[in-house]
């Protein structure tokens, strides 16, 4: 029998309580059509979506396995709102009954389309964070986030996002980096900052690759060959100057009052810190995906059967995360890694990025290159002087804002 060491690690699971269900029709998702390859099958009760006696299991186990002084419950999608508003209720009465009394925190990410007052009373009230999908301006957000109409989004999404800010309920924003945005950073840059006032902002670049043949997908996983890049995909070069862009307007004005995920995990690589986002650590999958109904995978862009790593109903979670299947799945964005990017200057910020993207070959004809890494190469090398300054700011204990002094 093996030997379970919970607790080396943070146990986090990002629950997806409607499943891959979602009201709208992106054109970039990758979740949509996971549906075809979870058990979806809907019952009465549940409407597709997690039942009561799951969510009862889900939330007791968690939180007996958690070792930390704040334990965070994630919910995600899809469109987790597609659950009403009660389910969500009853998980907190669930997570106070088994808490006892320790410090319990949620955070949910939604599209934003299916927000109304009662949803943002209960938000505020029970201190949930919002992660808002919105992908720019009007252009830009209509260009792929559509409904099942075929209709544009970006009206409700903001109506939502001021909904959120009357009734005091904190907030992020995610953002992906698309065809339609990727060209214009800088009036993306300044929408969230001068229109949104948003203090966090995530960026996404979207790339995904068009399966040849269909079997109730058409977007690539890791290992398909012969798949063409979407057209709404980025390209390497872009994504640097995007980032080069939007970098150069923040490293003047607003180091220390917008926080864009990119820049804070670039840092904490010059640091020698953990990143805060898994795409940048030295190793993955310290975050599992739990779907509607109790199956556990790897991770959110590993939902496919050879990343199944159990049932939460019959494997146990400490079993299933810390045990060999994830820790093999863990450690191997580290092994992997080609000689390129082992010899990398650059490699204390990337660790070679999501090893879902690494389906490019080195200069050497080595496989297992990401995709972005050109795209990447030019961003470190841009904002290194920025970033050595604010290192040392920091290991002085000073502000990293100092670095806006002068520029």
């Amino acid at each position: 029998m093996s030997t379970f060491y919970p607790f080396a690690r943070p146990l986090y699971v990002m629950a997806k309580a409607a499943g891959p269900l979602c009201n709208l029709r992106c054109q970039y998702c990758y979740y949509l059509e996971k549906q075809h390859l979870v058990n979806s099958k809907k019952s009465p009760s549940s409407g597709g979506g997690m039942e009561r006696g799951l969510l009862e299991a889900y939330v007791r186990d968690y939180i007996q396995l958690q070792q930390t002084p704040e334990i965070l419950f994630t919910w995600h999608g899809g469109e987790p709102m597609l659950r009403p508003l009660s389910f969500y209720k009853q998980a907190v009465s669930y997570q106070r009954y088994y808490g006892r009394g320790k410090r319990i925190s949620n955070s949910i990410q939604t599209n934003g389309t299916l927000l109304t007052p009662e949803w943002c009373q209960f938000l505020h009230d029970e201190g949930w964070l919002v992660g808002l999908s919105i992908d720019g301006t009007r252009e830009m957000h209509d260009a792929y986030r559509m409904d099942a109409k075929g209709e544009g989004t970006w009206q409700r999404v903001m109506d939502s996002i001021r909904m959120l800010q009357d009734y005091g309920v904190e907030w992020n924003a995610m953002a992906t980096v698309n065809h339609a945005n990727v060209s214009q950073p800088l009036e993306f840059y300044r929408f969230f900052r001068d229109e949104l006032h948003c203090q966090f902002l995530q960026l996404s670049p979207v790339v995904e690759r068009i399966r040849r043949h269909s079997d109730g997908r058409h977007l690539a996983q890791l290992f398909d060959e012969d798949c063409p890049l979407a057209p709404f995909s980025v390209k390497p070069a872009e994504w640097g100057k995007f980032l080069c862009d939007i970098f150069d307007e923040w490293v003047r004005h607003d180091v220390g009052e917008m926080f864009v995920n990119v820049f804070d995990a670039a840092l904490a690589g010059w640091m020698g810190a953990p990143p805060g986002i898994c795409v940048y650590a030295e190793e993955c999958g310290h975050a599992v995906v739990m779907e509607h109904n109790g199956d556990v995978y790897s991770c959110d862009h590993f939902v496919f059967p050879q990343y199944k790593l159990g049932n939460i109903l019959t494997d146990g979670l400490p079993q299933m995360v810390y045990g060999e299947k994830q820790t093999a799945f863990s450690q191997l964005k580290k092994e992997s890694l080609p000689r390129q990017c082992r010899e990398c200057e650059w490699l204390k910020a990337c660790h070679g990025e999501c090893p879902r993207l690494r389906f490019m070959h080195t200069a050497d004809g080595e496989p297992g290159l990401n995709y972005l890494c050109a795209g990447y190469r030019i961003f470190f090398q841009h904002v290194a002087p920025y970033m050595d300054f604010m290192r040392n700011e920091l290991l002085a204990g000073r502000p990293a804002s100092n670095v806006m002094q002068g520029l």
